[in-house]
């Protein structure tokens, strides 16, 4: 045998013994950076929890920048739709999707998009409307047909995050992008979203109104309209309503120059006024699942709809 050939056969186990530890390495690096995932879902969940805190208080300012108790909450409420946004992104990029990460997921959104928006609705509504002498939250033990309505409409809000949450985990068939790119229903952040969005321009209008003589009269008719959008926002997250999945469809699009002038006027708009155009943006998203349903039931009718796309045989049907 040829000493070049020797040599070889000896150098061989040395490479192998070399990318086994190459690869066990790799291993314990991709094991912590899948715990990244998990630690951003959980981060959702404390948001959630710091925003019930915050929104069981009574409605005053806090030493965090002066902004009320409200408006921290729906701050937090903001937060923990950020680490909801980029967890599924960061578990598909380091290849730790898993049924247990889609399950945790949705067990955080529905304390920060259910049970927060709820308790700061209540707590908005109760500041005008509840028993001065006591700092309360309205709820059905309260002597008030009002005060029953309004906790029910809490309820069932929260109750119809729940299912909208189940029913997604049930139709959607993985996690790939190509199974987000539509949901059946108002999605539980943008339910959310709109709540808390409002409750933050009603104190941030409520602020900049201060020594206008009906400015008490304005809070009181504005905090009225909040338990109707909740309701809207819940029975909007169960009906079967087409909604785009914004950061699939819109942020990662492909842009023309129309769509980057319209990107850089919601900057601007951003700068000018953050809270009515966030506000606006959300209520917008809200209703552009009737409003779409509405053109082509409108566009079916006038017979220039175009057909469905027709689904391939043996494989399952889009789901969103």
């Amino acid at each position: 045998m040829k000493p070049s050939a020797i040599r070889q056969r000896a150098k061989a186990p040395r490479d192998l013994a070399h990318r086994d530890r190459q690869a066990r390495r790799a291993q314990r690096r991709l094991r912590s950076i899948s715990a990244v995932p998990t630690l951003l879902t959980l981060g959702n969940l404390v948001c959630g929890f710091s925003a019930i805190h915050y929104a069981t208080k009574p409605v005053g300012v806090t030493q965090m920048f002066g902004w009320s108790t409200l408006t921290v909450a729906g701050l937090l409420v903001f937060i923990g739709m950020f680490f909801d946004a980029i967890d599924g992104s960061v578990a598909r990029l380091t290849r730790s999707t898993s049924n247990l990460g889609a399950q945790l997921d949705s067990l955080a959104d529905v304390v920060s998009f259910g049970v927060a928006p709820a308790f700061m609705m209540l707590r908005l509504v109760s500041h005008y409307y509840g028993e001065r002498e006591q700092i309360t939250i309205l709820g059905p033990e309260a002597d008030s047909v009002y005060a029953k309505i309004l906790w029910s409409i809490a309820a069932v809000y929260v109750c119809c995050t729940a299912l909208r949450l189940a029913r997604f985990n049930a139709e959607t068939p993985s996690a790939a992008e190509e199974d987000h790119r539509n949901f059946k229903g108002l999605p539980s952040p943008g339910a959310g979203g709109t709540v808390a969005s409002l409750i933050i321009l009603h104190q941030h209008l409520l602020a900049i109104r201060v020594g206008v003589e009906d400015t008490q009269t304005f809070a009181r008719f504005a905090a009225l309209g909040l338990p109707f959008v909740t309701l809207m926002c819940a029975l909007a997250m169960v009906s079967t309503l087409r909604y785009a999945h914004f950061a699939n469809r819109v942020l990662r699009a492909r842009r023309d120059f129309p769509s980057l002038v319209r990107f850089v006027v919601l900057v601007i708009a951003c700068i000018y006024s953050f809270q009515i155009t966030l506000a606006a943006a959300f209520t917008l998203y809200a209703l552009s699942g009737p409003a779409w349903t509405g053109w082509l039931l409108l566009r079916r009718r006038t017979g220039s709809a175009p057909p469905p796309p027709a689904t391939p045989q043996g494989s399952p049907p889009a789901l969103s």
